[in-house]
């Protein structure tokens, strides 16, 4: 229903923000990156999540389009609410959760307040293909080209009998330190820790 919420910080506290815009103050729930993002800023425009209760209608805002984009994934998984998608996103960094979710870190997951063994592990279940599929084309320069070329990796690999899971970690590993690499470089390097 919102897509974003742009007017003057009127207050700020690390859970949420006041922002003012047309004489209306919105309160809006933030996460500690948005939190130090937003900073000492006047004016904002915060991306934000419209969720509509029986007793309340929250809102929840992220500096960036991105870190909406995650906390979306993981109001997805079943047993994370809105206010635990934030705690996770206030303990780490969208950058950070994007990495251990798709390296299957579960002990870096369970560092975070209230995540506990099984939902570190649905996490990554549930959440893996989709991080991959949204840190590549939007987040990584030339997006769309290293996605095919992941995709392209990891059929090669699996043709040639390498579990899928595994393959597609290290593929994961290789395009994350080099992204201008020939298809045929990717799968030798892969094949080489494999």
């Amino acid at each position: 229903m919102y897509e974003y919420v742009k007017g003057v910080v009127a207050e700020l506290t690390p859970t949420y923000v006041v922002i003012e815009t047309g004489g209306v103050g919105y309160a809006v729930n933030i996460s500690l990156q948005t939190y130090s993002s937003v900073g000492s800023l006047k004016e904002v425009q915060l991306w934000v999540h419209h969720i509509v209760r029986e007793d309340a209608e929250l809102l929840f805002g992220f500096f960036e389009k991105e870190e909406r984009e995650i906390f979306r994934l993981l109001i997805g998984v079943s047993g994370i609410g809105p206010n635990t998608a934030r705690m996770i996103l206030s303990s780490l960094a969208s950058g950070e959760l994007r990495t251990a979710i798709m390296q299957d870190d579960i002990r870096k997951l369970q560092s975070i307040k209230g995540i506990g063994m099984k939902t570190a592990q649905r996490l990554v279940v549930e959440l893996k293909d989709k991080i991959i599929k949204t840190v590549d084309v939007t987040t990584i320069p030339g997006g769309a080209s290293v996605a095919g070329l992941h995709e392209e990796a990891l059929s090669a690999l699996v043709m040639l009998g390498f579990a899928k899971a595994p393959a597609d970690k290290v593929l994961t590993g290789l395009l994350r330190e080099k992204q201008q690499i020939a298809l045929e470089d990717l799968i030798k390097a892969a094949l080489k820790q494999l």
